[in-house]
């Protein structure tokens, strides 16, 4: 199984060695598709990913041309330990399954999953000014802290659309 994660313009540019070309035949797990965008802190690149199904976010920093190489593991490592810091410990092996390899696609507009990114780094600079540079930037707790935001992801107007991209985790991994 492959895990697709569609990938920003400026992503794309850093990282065109790993970019597939857009496939119709995309089989993705119980997780469903991911996005990734670069943004930068003291002049450090770092990802905010987001799970499009949840809206679920991960931050990796400081990332480096020789990590790209690697970029499955830290991905893998820097979910479970998200997943861990939220209270929704599993074992590692299963995060390895459901996950399975990554696949780099170009963007895929989803205009939904964009606006919650851009609105997860607006938190970031405001935290950032609080927190200094990157190396006092408590990343895991910020992280939570945006996956404890109340958002709307159903169809409709009704409260029980509204949740927060931890507990829409939770049912995804049936916790």
């Amino acid at each position: 199984m492959r895990t697709p994660i569609h990938i920003t313009k400026k992503l794309e540019k850093l990282i065109k060695k790993m970019v597939k070309s857009r496939s119709t035949d995309e089989v993705c797990g119980i997780l469903g598709k991911w996005n990734a965008m670069i943004f930068y802190v003291d002049r450090k690149k770092c990802w905010l990913i987001s799970n499009a199904k949840t809206q679920y976010v991960i931050v990796l920093i400081d990332i480096k041309a020789a990590d790209l190489r690697n970029i499955e593991d830290i991905f893998k490592n820097a979910f479970y330990g998200q997943l861990v810091y939220d209270g929704m410990i599993t074992d590692f092996e299963r995060i390895e399954t459901l996950i399975g390899g990554l696949d780099f696609l170009p963007t895929d507009n989803d205009r939904k999953t964009t606006g919650f990114q851009n609105h997860r780094l607006e938190d970031l600079k405001i935290w950032q000014y609080q927190d200094g540079s990157l190396e006092y930037m408590p990343m895991k707790e910020l992280s939570s802290r945006m996956n404890s935001m109340p958002i709307h992801l159903g169809v409709g107007k009704k409260m029980s659309d509204y949740t927060t991209p931890t507990d829409a985790m939770k049912l995804l991994l049936n916790f």
